[in-house]
């Protein structure tokens, strides 16, 4: 936790409400998002039990499993998951828009919008995550078939988790870490996973303060929680019984519809306050306006859902359990590009983010007191343009001769540190050279050269480009790492555990997590 935040933090303890720790919003919000709100049953390892689905607040479709350890029912709760989230999916296949590649000399497509999937807190990510890993692999013909659509389901699923870990990614998005981006709560980081208690803090109801209303949403009785499990006492009090009455109706129909009725009746009651916290939710992201930079992060979004379309629409095979030991080290190096463009970002989208790179000596913010726009540098073997301006602070400043910054305002440019002077009154005196951002010629153009007056922010970060690692190919994995990987077959088993409603693992295929 930087220091900040952990100010923000004892300021909302003081102050009874949520302070903001962002001036932006530094997410993509679609105008049109499917809202997920899963549950589990207490027991079965990620058994689905209900699950409120919709893309608009008053358009919400609870499936439930009235057996949740029947797996029969399971995939047919799959199928039915299918039939709304796919039309979902397709709904945004429409437009296309070209994207120059290979500095002009060539063009690709991708679709201009992109769904967006969201959850009330990370744990429903883990549950899509594993719910599409136990459903990606599931034959649709042979043996214990399923709906065409449940191997797909669990392919786009299992793209939406993958993305979730992608930083800066608004494809599948947990609304708790999404509202904690923004506001630093009085309470803990674990606390701060409980959806209706974050809202508590960030929009406490008339006449509570944040912690108030974070202990009253703690109550499951006034407030149940934001799943996927459940409260324990509504398990023993309704849940169970609820079951066990559609267990034993047998073959009387009546008796099997007032028993689903009657379980349906007590699942919606647990999910729909969720629901309302998550359209509520929404609107206080959607008020902050967006960072200038969000646009280019849902752009690659964009790519990687028309990638992952294309995939599926030439009959691609559904992603490995496992990467390989190439696979593994080439996705793992470029999340740590991703993590470090987006920490970059988020610090030149917004001041608030900025201040803490200057508490920790990354940056600092300053005076332009002299500016020489017309200075050449004729040393080198033609002349160039190489303006200096003279930048004073009152911040420490921890960079080092020869040193280049850069500036949000002109992200482009670099700025070499000449000469560090201390002044008084506990000011420096910062000498810059600068140099891109200002065409060809030897005259820069208005605007691009700091004017004396200008305040102007200056940072080591650089969200220039990163290059990407040399990595060998798959077949030549070295021994150390494994070796190559071997042949995937061609037809693989399902990943279930043995049980009467479908077959065994296949030899040395590990048991999944979802039972």
């Amino acid at each position: 936790m930087s220091t900040l935040r952990a100010l923000a933090k004892a300021q909302a303890l003081a102050a009874g409400v949520a302070q903001p720790v962002a001036t932006v919003r530094h997410l993509h919000l679609s105008p049109r998002p499917l809202v997920l709100v899963p549950l589990t049953m207490a027991g079965e390892a990620n058994a689905p039990l209900a699950v409120l689905v919709g893309d608009a607040p008053d358009a919400a479709r609870l499936l439930i499993v009235a057996q949740p350890r029947n797996r029969d029912q399971r995939f047919a709760f799959a199928a039915e998951l299918a039939g709304v989230v796919l039309p979902y999916l397709d709904s945004f296949r429409g437009g296309t828009e070209a994207v120059a590649v290979d500095r002009g000399r060539d063009v690709r497509h991708r679709y201009v919008d992109a769904p967006q999937l969201l959850v009330p807190n990370p744990a429903g990510i883990t549950f899509l995550r594993l719910f599409g890993r136990s459903t990606r692999f599931r034959r649709v013909d042979g043996d214990y078939p399923v709906h065409p659509s449940v191997p797909l389901l669990g392919r786009w699923l299992t793209f939406f988790a993958e993305r979730a870990e992608h930083p800066g990614s608004s494809a599948l998005v947990a609304l708790t870490e999404a509202l904690t981006l923004h506001w630093a709560t009085g309470q803990s980081a674990v606390e701060d996973l409980h959806l209706p208690a974050v809202l508590g803090w960030i929009d406490p109801p008339p006449g509570l303060d944040g912690a108030r209303a974070a202990a009253r949403a703690e109550d499951p009785s006034l407030c149940p929680p934001a799943g996927p499990a459940t409260d324990p006492d509504f398990d023993n009090r309704v849940l169970a019984p609820a079951i066990a009455a559609y267990a034993g109706a047998g073959d009387d129909e009546a008796a099997r519809r007032s028993a689903y009725a009657e379980l349906e009746r007590a699942l919606r009651g647990q999910l729909a306050p969720t629901w309302d916290l998550m359209w509520r939710g929404l609107g206080l992201l959607a008020a902050l306006p967006p960072g200038a930079r969000v646009e280019d992060r849902w752009a690659r979004d964009r790519d990687a859902f028309t990638a992952h379309a294309e995939h599926v629409d030439e009959g691609g095979g559904p992603q490995p359990r496992r990467d390989g030991a190439v696979a593994a080290a080439v996705r793992l190096h470029r999340l740590e590009r991703a993590l470090t463009s987006y920490a970059v970002q988020r610090a030149y989208d917004d001041p608030l983010v900025m201040a803490e790179h200057r508490l920790a000596g990354e940056a600092f913010v300053g005076d332009v007191t002299l500016a020489d726009p017309g200075r050449v540098d004729d040393t080198g073997k033609r002349p160039v343009l190489r303006p200096r301006i003279q930048v004073v602070t009152t911040e420490p400043v921890a960079v080092p001769l020869g040193a280049t910054l850069y500036s949000p305002a002109r992200p482009g440019q670099k700025a070499k540190v000449v000469f560090v002077t201390p002044a008084a009154d506990g000011k420096t005196e910062v000498v810059l050279e600068l140099s891109g951002g200002m065409g060809r010629g030897l005259t820069a153009p208005p605007g691009t050269v700091p004017e004396v007056g200008e305040r102007l922010c200056l940072t080591t970060l650089s969200d220039g480009f990163l290059p990407a690692g040399a990595f060998p190919a798959p077949e030549e994995t070295p021994w150390t790492h494994g070796g190559p990987p071997a042949a995937a077959p061609v037809d693989p088993a399902p990943a279930t555990a043995p049980a009467a409603s479908g077959p065994a693992p296949a030899d040395g295929d590990p048991a999944e997590e979802w039972g």
